[in-house]
């Protein structure tokens, strides 16, 4: 089991431009029986120079893909189309 200390739950609880798709893949009938939501998000990872010292964050954008299972509930799929930011963050 991966910890995540309630990061992948920011990175949900700050998503935005939901859109819906309908679910057309025959393999996923059960675990996406009322289809997909993706969501825009941001996260930050900090950068530490050799002596341990914060330097900055790279901060990136991507794209959460939600499945709505046929329980109702809403379960992270997937995290795509990563991208680092090119502005420069300071610490």
């Amino acid at each position: 089991m991966v910890r995540s200390d309630g990061k992948i739950k920011e990175m949900i609880e700050i998503a935005a431009n939901k859109t819906f798709a309908e679910n057309y893949a025959q393999k996923h009938n059960t675990d996406a029986k009322f289809g997909w939501y993706r969501y825009d998000t941001r996260f930050a990872i900090p950068f530490y120079d050799s002596a341990g010292e914060l330097v900055r964050y790279n901060v990136f954008k991507s794209k959460i893909l939600v499945r709505h299972a046929k329980d109702g509930r809403l379960y992270l799929y997937d995290i795509l189309r990563t991208k680092k930011e090119t502005s420069e963050q300071a610490a």
